[in-house]
Parts: structure tokens; sequence; C-alpha cells
């Protein structure tokens, strides 16, 4: 039997900015329960948190962490997430399977632009939310700013549970105004003396308490005419009501702690065992048919995947939680994705790096597997005869491409690491690119490359080399030209002979039919790189058979995929062929497509070419001060800033840049912003270059193509 029943199994994620103290307040947490004899800290490399190779030498969180810990007879799953939003990934994985998020605020820095991103997703999850004030023993904290702030971004929503006595170097005493009392700690932090509120404190403390319980009654009407009649409300009557606003997204509890000195973790602990919701206390799932699904640990066993981790000599692991029934080893779980049925071998709780196995797990709880067949991310496993299929999680888009290779004769190495790396981190997305003739890879920033590239390098043995990818470039025209090509090839046999008239324009939608030309047939091609070719029969009198028509398009076709200026794709042109000759004997499909490659070759070049390039809706989320240095920049790269806009604390910088000039952009940002700011990037549209970036890149091209044929 499992060891704890549902009702005492609870899920929380600790979020916040890189620096706000998520992996150490984790450690105290451990600590507090007796589940390490130690506090492990950063500085020393031995948090069970951070145990990966990589975190440990850059001393910040990359990957999400699985703890637990036990607590008053509650179980605590806890997953510490990096901070850095290249790794938002990690969140969004941790944030789809908690049933509480724990928000920490650096009171040196208040409400940082990582912060207003996660909370993007708390929201998107409806995820109910504690804040903890952290690092106020520091001498520059802060803690009224960062109130304000917060209230300022995330809404009134937010109740202060406690404050600090004072801040800086000399900051020992919790002023909790749910308990009204005070906490007092020693030097070294663990457990405080509980004390009464001095009474230069107690003015301040009542009305905090009056205003908690107002909030908190002001979400409830049975508990709002309880207040009424008696002027306050009763410790269980709070708590239920805390609960209750907390799930609906109503009320957001804020508490102070100080990780690096253990003040503060246990009371924190205490609230998540009384007060946050268990997973069965949570709305029920909605399913991808739009069904229901209740957390019961006797209803039909259905489990989903929301991590893969890759251990040496063990292969897979795959973290899940129980959304319903209990969990056994010896089970055969059908995939819903896959149609595999899955054997559970094994079953573990993860303690970082550390696993331990169990026998069973019931709804709310969170475990891992290893060794499943065909079971990826995003995977819902259940009983056999059911269809539950959980919905997935979204994952962000990337803002960072750059083209990778290898050695050569490593190139299948490469392929099944960049695999391997792919079911770990879904943020990564790989491409294998005709147009460019490169493997583009697609991550979050420049940080997830530098993971990426230590992965490749360190776990898989490989040299890796990364450049800047090539430009998808298009090229079309701005005028009518027309050519003519007479293709003939004499040999000892049979000969090839085939005479193509052209005229070309650009396309634009609606426009009317050629004029002066006889229509006899109309062929609209949506390409597969965007635009169009309208492709038109104007042969009259039986100059070229209908049957070589299709050839000469061919031949079209084949040039639009090499344009005549630099070498990139061709779109929205119209082709009109209306003349050419024909030879009885030596006339066929290839004399024809050639032809007809060799005459839109020519009327191109006659038809003022225009280079187009790919241009990007930019976004940046940045304080009001680094707001010129951001514009600045974006100057620099040919951005055409369209707007400056509030958003919440910080400004929103919209520009459109060019994609030649994002080229290392999440570096220069972060370096302008000490990492304080985020950006994303959407597709806008092609536009025409500059007339001077495309003489240079038609001559760059001209060169290369000498080069080859020389």
């Amino acid at each position: 039997m499992a060891e704890y029943d549902t009702l005492h199994v609870k899920n929380i994620v600790l979020l916040g900015h890189a620096g706000a103290g998520k992996t150490t307040l984790a450690e105290c947490m451990l600590y507090e329960a007796g589940l390490t004899t130690r506090r492990g800290t950063i500085a020393e490399k031995n948090t069970v948190s951070d145990y990966h190779e990589l975190e440990q030498q850059r001393s910040n969180s990359i990957f999400s962490t699985l703890l637990h810990t036990k607590w008053r007879g509650y179980k605590i799953n806890v997953i510490d997430t990096p901070g850095y939003d290249d790794f938002v990934g990690e969140v969004i994985a941790s944030l789809r399977v908690a049933d509480t998020g724990v928000m920490l605020l650096n009171a040196d820095m208040g409400v940082e632009v990582g912060t207003d991103i996660i909370w993007e997703y708390t929201e998107q999850f409806k995820t109910p939310m504690i804040f903890c004030v952290t690092k106020l023993d520091s001498d520059e904290a802060d803690f009224d700013r960062t109130v304000r702030e917060a209230k300022s971004h995330f809404g009134n929503k937010i109740a202060m549970i406690q404050y600090p006595m004072q801040q800086g170097a000399g900051f020992h005493a919790i002023i909790d105004v749910l308990n009204m009392v005070m906490y007092k700690f020693k030097d070294a932090g663990g457990k405080p003396e509980k004390l009464p509120i001095p009474d230069d404190e107690k003015d301040k403390a009542d009305q905090l308490h009056k205003d908690l319980v107002e909030l908190v009654a002001g979400n409830d009407e049975t508990l709002m005419e309880k207040y009424f009649d008696k002027g306050t409300l009763e410790e269980d009557e709070m708590r239920e009501g805390l609960k209750k606003a907390m799930i609906n997204h109503d009320l957001f509890p804020l508490f102070c702690v100080s990780a690096e000195r253990n003040m503060g973790s246990g009371r924190l602990m205490g609230f998540i065992d009384n007060v946050c919701p268990s997973a069965n206390e949570m709305p029920p799932q909605t399913m991808k048919n739009g069904g229901k699904l209740e957390c019961n640990a006797k209803g039909p066993v259905c489990i989903f995947m929301f991590k893969t981790i890759t251990e040496p000599h063990v292969g897979e692991m795959s973290l899940f939680k129980v959304y319903s029934g209990t969990i056994r080893t010896g089970m055969e779980l059908t995939n819903e994705t896959t149609g595999v049925v899955e054997k559970v071998n094994q079953l573990f709780v993860v303690e970082g790096h550390d696993r331990v196995s169990v026998q069973e797990l019931v709804a709310g709880d969170i475990g891992a597997m290893i060794k499943l067949k065909n079971t990826h991310v995003n995977n819902t496993l259940h009983e056999k005869g059911r269809n539950y299929e959980m919905m997935p999680i979204e994952f962000p888009k990337p803002n960072l491409s750059m083209a990778i290779s290898t050695n050569k004769g490593e190139e299948e190495k490469m392929s099944q690491a960049l695999h391997q790396l792919q079911e770990e981190d879904p943020t990564i997305i790989l491409e294998v690119s005709q147009e460019l003739k490169q493997t583009i890879l697609h991550c979050q920033g420049e940080l997830h490359l530098q993971v990426i590239k230590w992965k490749l390098e360190h776990l898989y043995n490989l040299e890796v080399h990364f450049e800047k990818p090539r430009i998808p470039y298009r090229e079309t025209i701005r005028k009518m030209a027309e050519s003519s090509y007479r293709h003939k090839k004499q040999s000892g046999g049979a000969g090839q002979f085939a005479e193509v008239f052209m005229r070309i324009e650009p396309w634009t939608e609606n426009m009317p039919d050629p004029k002066g030309l006889n229509v006899r047939g109309k062929e609209e091609i949506p390409l597969d790189w965007g635009g169009k070719l309208v492709y038109y029969n104007c042969v009259v009198g039986g100059a070229i058979d209908t049957r070589f028509i299709p050839s000469i398009l061919k031949g079209v076709m084949e040039k639009m995929q090499d344009g005549p200026l630099t070498g990139s794709y061709v779109r929205d042109v119209r082709v009109s062929v209306y003349d050419g000759k024909m030879h009885p004997v030596d006339s066929n499909d290839i004399s024809f497509k050639i032809a007809g490659l060799q005459a839109f070759r020519q009327a191109f070049q006659m038809a003022d070419p225009q280079l187009l390039e790919p241009v990007y809706n930019v976004e940046i989320l940045c304080t009001d001060e680094q707001t010129g240095n951001v514009i600045g920049d974006l100057q620099t790269r040919r951005a055409m800033v369209e707007g400056i806009d509030a958003a919440g604390h910080f400004q929103k910088v919209s520009a459109k840049v060019p994609l030649a000039e994002m080229d290392g952009y999440s570096s220069a940002l972060r370096s302008l912003t000490q990492g304080r700011a985020k950006f994303s990037m959407i597709f806008y549209d092609y536009v025409p270059v500059p007339f001077e970036v495309q003489r240079a890149l038609a001559d760059a091209y001209n060169k290369q193509e000498k080069a080859a044929m020389s």
C-alpha cells in the first residue's frame, strides 16, 4: 500500500528569476524535514537539486529537478526549476503537473522580467500561487518596494501573510499576520521561537490581519456572511477560504524567507500542508476529447509523461504524474498516442540524482519509470479499454537558429545524439533544410545553445561546429520582360531541338490575363516556399505541341528553385509561353525543359530582379531605463521600431527586423540589460532588401559560381 493517500500528497513547483534562491530554498525544505543532515550550498556544489556537472560549473539551475520532502504527515513533491528564460520549457512542463506554484521574488531586485514571463504561464494553467520574498538579509533588500511591484504586476489579489521585522544583516524575525505571532530566528536559522507581536508592530499587524480576513471573506459569500456576523473568521474557516480562493486564482498569499540563512521555510511548508490544494481538490482535468477526468485513487489508471531524462548506463527515465487510479509494478498500460502497450517493470520516487524504488503510486503523486519502449513527453498511458488522452504541453517557439555540423563520418552519430536531446528537451527543433543545404538547430537562446553544445561534446564525444545559418532569401521581378531560347544539340544519333518564346511578369493577386496573347491554358501553382507561379500556355498554330508545355514548366520550376540572382527560391512570377519551334524528330521533353529553363533565366535577368529578405516582428520586454540602449542597438540592425508600450512595470519595444540582422541578438540583449530583458520574434513577411545589400549579395553569389566552375 502507498505510504501516502491522494489527500496527503502536495505538488509544488519553485519558480522565479535566476538568483532568486529556489535551489537554496529546496535545500532548506529537505533539511528542515530531516531528509538531509546538512544543507548543501551552490558554492560548495553539493545541493540535492543542482546535481548535474554543467549546473555545478555554471552555479545556476539549467534543468528542472524533482525532489520530495515530508512534513507533518504530508508528502510534498518539489520541482526546482531554472530561472533563465532560455530554459522556459523546463518551467512549463513542471507547471503542467504542479498543484501549487511558489514564486520567489528577490528583495534586492524586486519583480524582474523573468518573473513576469513565468507569471504568464501560471495564468494560463490557473496554478494556485504563493509568493515568497527572499534575500531579506541582503543590505539592498527592500521588502515594501518588492510588494508594491508585485501588486502592480500581478494585482491586488496578493495577500500579505508575513512581513519582516527588519531587513538587511539584522534580519532575524518575521511577523505572521495569519497566525498573529512573531517568529524569531537564531543567527543559524532553523526552528524559530514563537513570540507575541511587539507593541510597536501591533497596529500594523492588526490592520494587515483585518485586510487578510476581508480578502478571504470577499471571495466566498458564506464566509462573508460569517464575517459580517462575527467580525472575524475562525482558523478552519480561514484555511478553507484561503484554499478555495487560491484554487480559483482569486488570492495569492505572500511569505518571507531567507533561504540562505534557513529562516521561514518551515512555516512555508506548514502552509503548503495545511492550505495548498492536493490534486484531488483541484478541478478535474480536461482531456483532449473534451471529457473530464477526476483525480481519484480508485478510478481507472491514467498517467501523463511530462519529462524525459537520459541517464548513463540506464537509458531514458520518464517522469510522470498519476492523474487517476493507483499505478503498481507489473501493470500493463496503453500509450494513447502510439498504441504501444508498456509494462510497468519498476516505479520510483525521485530525489534529485537518486531514485527510490516503490511498489505503487496513487492519483496525484509524481514518479518515474525507466526503459519504456515507445513513450515520450506529452504521451498519456492508461488502462486497456480506455481512450484517455491528456491535453499536451505547448512549448514556446524558438528564438535562435544555428547551422550545426560535425566532422566527416560522424554525421549519423550526431543525428542520433540530437534526437536524444530532443527527447529530453522538446524546445529543441531540428530542421534539415534542402533550401539552405544545412542542418538547422532551433533553440531558445545563447545559453540554451551552450548547454546543447556542452552535452554533445561531453556526453556524446562529438566535435560540433556552429555557424550562422544562411538566410532564406527570395527572388522576384519588378517589370515585364520577354526572351527566347533555342536549344540545339546534335550527336551521332538523334539530336535535341527546342525553341521557346516566353514573357514573364510580376504576379499579383487578381491581375488580368496577359495582354495581346491568346490564352489556351492557365495553371496556378502555390509554391512550397511561399508565393505563386502562374503559368500560361498561349501557343497558337501548333508551333509547340501541347505535350511539351509541361516540360517547359518543369524547366521554369527547376530554375525557380535556384534563382538567377543569388541562387534563392523565386516567387510571385507569371510566365506566358507564346511561341516556339520544334523538330519532328529531335524535339523531346528534355529539350523543351532546357529551353524553358534558359528562356526563364534570361528573361528574369532583364525583368529588374528584386531580392527579398525575411523580416520578423520582434518584441523586447525590458525596464524603462534599458529602453534607450535596446532601441539604439535595434537601429544598428536595420530595424524599424514601431512603438514602445507599457507592459506592467516594463516597457515593450516592438520592431520589424530583418532576420539577417538578428545574428547574436540573444547575447547582445543579455549583455545590454544584464540578463533582465526578454525578446520574442515571429515571422512577418518578405520585403525588398536595400539596393546596396542586394548588389553585395549578388556579387558574392557570382564570385562563388565562377569559383565553382573554375
